[in-house]
């Protein structure tokens, strides 16, 4: 330790946790992101054990001009996570958790992924929105909104988001909530990480489990147009129970998938019956009268948890990825059209497009009401290029991305912003936000954090 710089000496001094310089052993695995494109080497982790390391992290990194990254799930897709030469500030080590059965609540620290809010609240039959990857972390997930299977019928994550405890620029330890600090709390539900870092979360609970009526069904994509009226369909009409998500991409090598199939452009929608199992057989089944005959099914009652792993496995660590989004209105032909000739340009077998369906109580949640723009999306694709960190030539795949962004960006109503990758300020301003949330935004900003310390991210600058 006797070379590393005073700031990690200062930091070890007041310290809980783990501290790293760049010598110290165990930095390098440290340092490593879900996104294996990205390769940053900060000057210090200071990976975090309590609230108290957090603020001595702050204080730290302040009196040294030192650039703060905040790292919860690591599974910012800019990287956002970690910076070169400043300093990391890691809740991956505060992961404790706590139900209150009688309230049917959840508090999660700020470390948590997803699979582990899933594994505590199911213990209990309970769920709440958290994501559709079991390895997101849900604090990244929530501040921008969170997104997932269960969001038509209990809404976003911040929706079902009751308080937070935040550790804010300057050290000060706060509860945000409808009581509390209530403005502080309208920004972080969907304000991303700009104002604080929120080390723990309470959400409400809902009744659901063990067991949920989910799975895939996939047709070759010469079916496409007809599955792409189906979802336009179900935006409108589907009961909030069931929610869905299209895909397309290659078809994969997985046992799921029938050799013939293997490399082939398929479309699939995943479809999660949050409700009585036998009601959500017979909305299924309806789709199913509307379509050909699929060339996979995998639709069957499984435990909840199991279907919010389900897609893990074509999101792995290490892998590299490159991603840009919008929010869509209805999938009109004009949009399909689009979708099916950058399906057939993909340049990757690992590269997908997720299209997200909203509506529901999403919907109902009035505009005002949160940060997060956009409830009368009908959609939100997000366009993901994933290869190998050996491939020689990742350009082509970042270029795949941006030219199918650009063919959609007539039909954009916005941005969800933990989609955002290396989007402009400017898009982040005003495509993320509007004028009227961007305004209120900033000059929240300029309360909380006037110096911009949390600007290591879709960065909302103070007024």
């Amino acid at each position: 330790m006797a070379s590393s710089p005073a700031f990690v000496h200062a930091l070890a001094l007041d310290f809980a946790g783990e501290v790293f310089g760049e010598s110290d052993d165990g930095y390098d695995a440290a340092r490593q992101v879900w996104n294996g494109a990205i390769d940053r080497r900060p000057s210090v982790i200071a990976r975090c054990r309590a609230p108290s390391d957090v603020a001595a992290a702050i204080r730290v990194a302040r009196e040294h001009d030192l650039l703060i990254a905040v790292r919860g799930g690591g599974h910012s897709v800019a990287g956002y996570a970690v910076c070169d030469g400043g300093m990391v500030i890691d809740l991956s080590a505060m992961t404790g958790s706590r139900v209150d059965p009688g309230r049917a609540t959840i508090r999660v620290q700020g470390g948590c992924l997803n699979a582990d809010l899933d594994r505590e609240a199911q213990a209990l039959g309970l769920v709440t929105t958290s994501g559709i990857v079991s390895h997101t972390g849900v604090a990244g997930l929530t501040l921008g909104g969170g997104l997932g299977h269960l969001m038509r019928r209990f809404g976003l994550s911040i929706d079902n988001l009751l308080c937070c405890d935040v550790v804010t620029a300057d050290g000060e330890f706060v509860v945000a909530s409808e009581q509390e600090n209530p403005d502080l709390f309208w920004a972080l539900r969907g304000g991303g990480g700009n104002f604080g870092v929120v080390t723990s979360f309470e959400f409400q609970l809902h009744p659901l489990g063990p067991a949920v009526l989910a799975g895939m069904l996939v047709w070759t994509i010469d079916h496409a147009s007809a599955v792409v009226t189906a979802l336009r369909v179900l935006a409108e009409e589907a009961p909030d129970e069931l929610g869905v998500m299209a895909n397309l991409r290659l078809a994969p090598p997985l046992p799921t998938i029938p050799d013939a199939l293997h490399g082939r452009p398929i479309i699939a929608l995943v479809v999660t019956y949050a409700g009585n199992p036998r009601a959500g057989s017979e909305q299924i089944d309806r789709l199913r009268a509307t379509l050909p005959p699929p060339a996979v099914d995998t639709v069957t009652t499984r435990p909840y948890s199991a279907h919010q792993r389900f897609l893990d496995a074509a999101f792995p660590h290490g892998r590299h990825y490159y991603w840009r989004s919008h929010k869509l209105g209805p999938l009109d032909d004009a949009v399909t059209t689009v979708l099916l000739d950058n399906v057939d340009t993909i340049s990757s077998p690992m590269s997908s497009i997720a299209i997200f369906t909203q509506g529901g109580a999403v919907a109902r949640v009035p505009d005002a009401a949160t940060a997060y723009p956009h409830r009368n999306a009908r959609h939100d694709i997000n366009i993901v290029a994933s290869w190998l960190p050996d491939d020689p030539d990742p350009l082509r795949h970042r270029e795949w991305v941006r030219a199918f962004f650009t063919a959609l960006e007539p039909y954009s109503l916005g941005l969800y912003v933990n989609f955002a990758s290396d989007d402009p300020a400017d898009r982040i301003r005003g495509a993320a936000y509007g004028p009227e949330k961007w305004r209120r935004l900033t000059e929240l900003k300029h309360v909380y954090d006037p110096a911009n310390v949390f600007r290591y991210n879709a960065n909302i600058p103070p007024a």
